[in-house]
């Protein structure tokens, strides 16, 4: 499993962390999703042989936010 946080931009309510979690939460592979809204950070948990990165971008991206930058966990 590989760790990352997302710096997200836009999100500014429950809708916004619904959206997110339940969208990047069924993609296959992702095992943990969790929006912290007050720093516009998510947090991610997933299989990167079963789910790319760029992916889980692209689905963020089509909820309507944008993605800014990325932490990785080691």
């Amino acid at each position: 499993m590989k760790k990352v946080t997302l710096e997200v931009i836009g999100m500014s309510c429950g809708h916004c962390v619904n959206a997110v979690e339940s969208n990047v939460g069924a993609l296959n592979g992702v095992q943990m999703v969790k929006v912290h809204l007050s720093e516009g950070l998510v947090d991610i948990e997933f299989n990167p042989e079963a789910v790319t990165l760029e992916q889980i971008k692209e689905t963020i991206d089509d909820q309507g936010y944008e993605v800014k930058g990325e932490r990785a966990h080691v």
